[in-house]
C-alpha cells in the first residue's frame, strides 16, 4: 500500500492559499515537548482535537456566562459563548485567507480557566490569591500545566493565543487577535439577548446610534460587525474595525456595563456566589490535604495559594454550590 501523507499536503495547500499574514501550520515554533508528527493532522488540528476531548472543556458547559445558575435552557453558559466564539472567530478567519484551525483551537481554548459563576468568582479569587487571579492566565496554566495532570503540551501559537485573547492582550498571530476581537463581538451581542430573555433590557433600550450603525437585531449586529472586521482587515497585518462600527462598538459595550454588567437585578445572586468561591477557597486553604491530588501534586513548588485557587478555578457552577453545601450546610437527621 503507497504511504499519504495527509498531513504534508494539508500544509502545502496552506502555503499555496493564505494570506502572507497567516500563521502556516508547517511554520509552528512548536511544542515545549516534541511529539512525532500526526500523519493526518497538522500542530494546529492536533491541539484543537487535544482541547475539545479534554475534561476542562467539557465543565464549560456547567459554568456562568453573566446570569448565575439559570432555571431556563436558552441562557449562555461559557460553553455556549465559546462555540460562538469560534464561529464568529472562524468566519472572519476564513474570508481573510488566516488559518483557520489555529484561529479555532485559540478560541475553543480561550476560557478553559474560567471559575465557577463568571466574573463575580474570578474577583474574588484575584483578592485573595496572592499575585492575583486573571482567567487568561488559569486558562494558559489549564493547558500547560493542569489538564491531565501535564497539561496538554499545545503549540506556542495557540498558547500564546489564549493567554493574549483579552482586549488589552497583544497575541503575536493575526489568528490570535482575531480571537480576541471576536470574543468581544460574540459576548456583547448574545449578553443583549439573554438581558432581554431576563427583562433586564426591553429592545427599545439600546442607544439610537448603536441601532442605525449596527443593526437593530441580534443578527444584524453580529453580521455588521463581522463584516466590518473582514473589509476594514484585508490585506493588512493588523485586525479590527472602522472607526464609526468601533465608536458604536464601545458606546453599545458602555451601555452593557451600565445597564446590566452593573446592574442590582441582574446581578442580585452576585453577592451569594462571591461567598460560596470565597468560603471554598478559605476552607481548602486551611484543609489543603482534602484538595484533589491533580492539584495538590503542586503545594510544594506553588504553594497552597495557588493549588486552592486551581481547585476552585476548575469547579462547575453547581459543584461548587453542592461542595458549599456539603461543608457547611448540615444535614438533617432522618
Amino acid at each position: 500500500m503507497r504511504e499519504y501523507n495527509i498531513r504534508k499536503t494539508i500544509e502545502q495547500r496552506e502555503r499555496e492559499t493564505f494570506s502572507a499574514f497567516a500563521k502556516c501550520a508547517a511554520d509552528s515554533e512548536g511544542r515545549r515537548f516534541p511529539v512525532e508528527p500526526c500523519p493526518v493532522r497538522t500542530d494546529f488540528m492536533r491541539d484543537r482535537d487535544r482541547i475539545i476531548h479534554c475534561k476542562s472543556f467539557r465543565r464549560l458547559k456547567h459554568k456562568t456566562q453573566v446570569f448565575l445558575a439559570p432555571a431556563g435552557d436558552h441562557y449562555r453558559t461559557r460553553l455556549t459563548h465559546t462555540l460562538e466564539v469560534s464561529q464568529i472567530a472562524r468566519t472572519i478567519a476564513r474570508a481573510l485567507r488566516l488559518n483557520e484551525d489555529l484561529t479555532e483551537a485559540i478560541a475553543l481554548g480561550h476560557d478553559l480557566g474560567h471559575t465557577p459563576f463568571g466574573h463575580a468568582g474570578e474577583e474574588v479569587l484575584n483578592e485573595l490569591v496572592e499575585g492575583g487571579f486573571r482567567h487568561n492566565e488559569q486558562s494558559l496554566r489549564v493547558v500547560e500545566k493542569l489538564e491531565g495532570g501535564t497539561g496538554l503540551n499545545l503549540t506556542f501559537e495557540v498558547r500564546d493565543g489564549i493567554l493574549n485573547h483579552k482586549k488589552d492582550g497583544s497575541a503575536k498571530t493575526l489568528e490570535g487577535r482575531t480571537v480576541s476581537i471576536a470574543d468581544r463581538i460574540a459576548y456583547i451581542n448574545h449578553d443583549i439577548d439573554d438581558a432581554i430573555r431576563a427583562e433586564v433590557l426591553s429592545p427599545g433600550d439600546i442607544p439610537k446610534s448603536c441601532e442605525r450603525v449596527l443593526g437593530s437585531s441580534h443578527g444584524q449586529r453580529i453580521n455588521t460587525m463581522i463584516t466590518d472586521v473582514i473589509v476594514n482587515s484585508l490585506d493588512k497585518p493588523e485586525i479590527g474595525m472602522s472607526g464609526e462600527v468601533n465608536a458604536e462598538f464601545n458606546k453599545l459595550r458602555d451601555f452593557m456595563f451600565e445597564k446590566v454588567y452593573l446592574n442590582p437585578s441582574a446581578k442580585r445572586e452576585e453577592g451569594k456566589a462571591k461567598h460560596i468561591v470565597r468560603a471554598l477557597y478559605l476552607f481548602y486553604l486551611e484543609n489543603a490535604e482534602l484538595i484533589p491530588r491533580e492539584f495538590l501534586k503542586n503545594i510544594d513548588e506553588e504553594g497552597a495559594e495557588r493549588v486552592a485557587a486551581d481547585h476552585i478555578a476548575s469547579m462547575t457552577d453547581r459543584y461548587a454550590i453542592s461542595e458549599y453545601k456539603r461543608l457547611f450546610v448540615p444535614t438533617e437527621w432522618i
